[in-house]
């Protein structure tokens, strides 16, 4: 399977892609960014949350990390994940193609330039 292949991400997976290349994060320190972040407009429930998750997993463009917070700072439960060199390709190549769209809205559309 190439880059191409994963393309073109939900907006969950890739703003989950984004946040786990900045750290690792376990999947709730996922959704609660991602709803910080966009101010509610991307807030998936349980199902959307760990679906995706399970996804990336199976596409190679996550891994489950093996390094732990202190335990005092930590829940056993939680599962941590972190960002795949393939990954960190895939929503590369999500951002060129996001890009590519503005660009061709902005020149058909006219977009005013932002604020």
């Amino acid at each position: 399977m190439t880059v191409q292949d994963l393309l073109p991400l939900a907006p969950v997976t890739f703003h989950m892609l984004l946040l786990l290349s900045e750290g690792e994060r376990h999947g709730y320190a996922l959704k609660r960014e991602m709803a910080k972040q966009t101010k509610g407009k991307l807030n998936p429930g349980p199902g959307v949350l760990y679906g995706s998750i399970n996804k990336m997993l199976e596409q190679g463009l996550i891994v489950e990390s093996e390094e732990r917070p202190a335990s005092h700072l930590d829940d056993e439960r939680r599962r941590y994940y972190r960002i795949t060199p393939l990954g960190r390709r895939v929503a590369q190549a999500e951002a060129v193609r996001m890009r590519q769209l503005v660009e061709m809205a902005e020149a058909n559309l006219g977009l005013p330039e932002p604020a």
